[in-house]
């Protein structure tokens, strides 16, 4: 089993393992400040909203790789396969970890309301949750909602051979201005409370599966009905999600144009249009969330700034991916994904066991990362690694010639 040191070679994207590492080191950084440094968080929150900027970060990438991803393979069924050796194993664990952990009386669990125990984990299976009307398990899974409703419409476009991404990104973003000015609003979850948060998890995970399952098929017809099931899906549980409407459709703007981005740099289309998607992805993302104003959780100054900065960070990427980068970010980067679903377990961990600190502790707050990194390096290599590896030798198996 390679190190994680032997693993961010050229086979690798280093820039984009160095970002994930910032983007993960930021929000583990954010949520466990709010239990060893709650003082000084409150007052950063208003100015820079640090969860958000790492959240966008990791979408931008994800926009960036992903669709490159299915294309470079050219198989839907291989995507899948691949995604989900990626994806499931480790949020497996970390889930029947957080269970018994809670069931032990040893971690903090998450109020996850009056719905029964098995819509709880038939939402959750599917990664949409959050969209779902359910509340996440862990904090950090609501992302992962984002993330399958990205995949299924990456799916849809790419069978339907649409590959304008940036018109995709500036049209999103579009919309999303356009809510937030005209004042069209939908309260969190409005399409769960309309038709039942059991009957959406029922209907929303049978057409997931049925929209996978036709759009992994061999006839064409199946295949464009799979992937337009895919992507309408997507669509209405964006509009269903807890974040408000505009940033939904912001979330979904961010990934595609790292998809612009991604097509630009490889000859796929000039790059005026990525330049262009971007202009108008920032200049709606500013204006909507100006519009929208600030909140008992949310700062307008804090989410744009945070915004502002995680586009700067992946264009100054960008402009460094042909350079060696430093190989602690780098390592940092490919167990990210560990890291970002490990620190909320060991934080509930802490909050069931000894509590939060009231008063800021820097010290604290070193000695949890001297914790949870090394935990996260064993999780890579034990959970993630192999599995990953096995999806992609099983995705090979099943690839047509």
């Amino acid at each position: 089993m390679p190190s994680v040191s032997t693993v961010t070679g050229p086979a690798r994207l280093g820039w984009l393992d160095a970002l994930r590492g910032i983007a993960a080191f930021v929000v583990a950084f954010d949520h466990s400040s709010a239990t060893f440094m709650s003082e000084f968080r409150q007052d950063l929150m208003p100015e820079f909203n640090t969860s958000r900027y790492g959240i966008l970060v990791f979408f931008l990438v994800s926009g960036y790789i992903i669709p490159a991803s299915l294309e470079r393979r050219g198989c839907v069924r291989t995507f899948w396969i691949v995604r989900v050796f990626r994806v499931y194993p480790l949020w497996a664990a970390v889930v029947v970890v957080t269970l018994a952990l809670g069931l032990l009386g040893v971690a903090r669990i998450r109020d996850l309301g009056e719905e029964g125990a098995g819509a709880l984990a038939v939402a959750h299976v599917t990664l949409l949750q959050e969209l779902l009307g359910t509340p996440s398990l862990l904090l950090v899974l609501w992302t992962l909602s984002y993330e399958m409703a990205f995949y299924l419409l990456v799916v849809a476009l790419f069978t339907l051979r649409v590959r304008r991404s940036g018109t995709v990104a500036a049209v999103l973003a579009g919309l999303a201005a356009v809510s937030v000015t005209a004042g069209v609003t939908l309260r969190g979850s409005a399409l769960s409370d309309l038709v039942g948060i059991g009957p959406l998890i029922a209907f929303g995970s049978v057409a997931m599966v049925a929209a996978i399952c036709c759009a992994s098929a061999t006839a064409p017809a199946l295949r464009v009905f799979g992937a337009v099931l895919g992507g309408v899906l997507a669509l209405v549980l964006v509009c269903n999600g807890t974040v408000p409407l505009w940033e939904s459709l912001m979330i979904l703007a961010v990934m595609f144009l790292g998809t612009a981005v991604h097509r630009a740099e490889h000859g796929q289309s000039p790059w005026w249009h990525a330049a262009g998607a971007a202009l108008v992805v920032v200049a709606c993302g500013v204006w909507s969330a100006y519009r929208y104003g600030d909140g008992d959780l949310f700062t307008r100054r804090g989410w744009i700034l945070a915004f502002l900065l995680a586009v700067l960070t992946f264009g100054i990427g960008l402009t460094l991916r042909r350079r060696r980068l430093p190989r602690p970010l780098t390592g940092l980067g490919v167990i990210s994904y560990s890291v970002y679903l490990v620190h909320p377990v060991l934080l509930a961990v802490i909050a069931g066991t000894i509590a939060r600190r009231w008063q800021d502790n820097l010290l604290l707050e070193v000695a949890f990362f001297a914790v949870l990194l090394p935990l996260c390096v064993l999780t890579y290599r034990y959970i993630e690694a192999p599995c990953h590896d096995y999806g992609r030798r099983l995705g090979r198996r099943v690839q047509p010639p």
